[in-house]
């Protein structure tokens, strides 16, 4: 009986820590696409001060060039984090699967008790 009660301890502890993983996933990404919307403003900037917006004209401010190449760098680390979002997301389901059926095992295994 002892076993159930640590088998929903551990379950408990992986649905939790799966779900701060998520939560720290999230948070990453929205802080990514906020940098982005940033740096997007400033390249708005810096083109409107220079008169030049295209990237491929010779005196195009370096600046914003910099500045696009971190921008794209955020959106592709935003569509990894995504992917590893939609893992988290099935790994998450699969542990309160695991929980449920634990905590319900555990629930019996006390009913029986009592009625012992």
């Amino acid at each position: 009986m002892k076993s159930r009660e640590s088998l929903v301890r551990l379950k408990e502890f992986q649905v939790k820590e799966k779900r701060r993983q998520l939560g720290q996933l999230q948070m990453m990404m929205a802080e990514f696409e906020r940098m982005s919307k940033e740096l997007e403003n400033q390249i708005a900037i810096e083109e409107k001060k220079s008169g030049i917006t295209d990237p491929g004209h010779f005196a195009y401010p370096t600046f914003a060039k910099a500045a696009r190449q971190r921008a794209d760098n955020l959106l592709v680390s935003i569509r990894e984090l995504k992917v590893q979002q939609d893992a988290a997301e099935l790994a998450l389901e699969e542990v309160e699967a695991e929980f449920a059926r634990a905590a319900a095992l555990e629930e019996r295994d006390n009913a029986v008790r009592l009625r012992a």
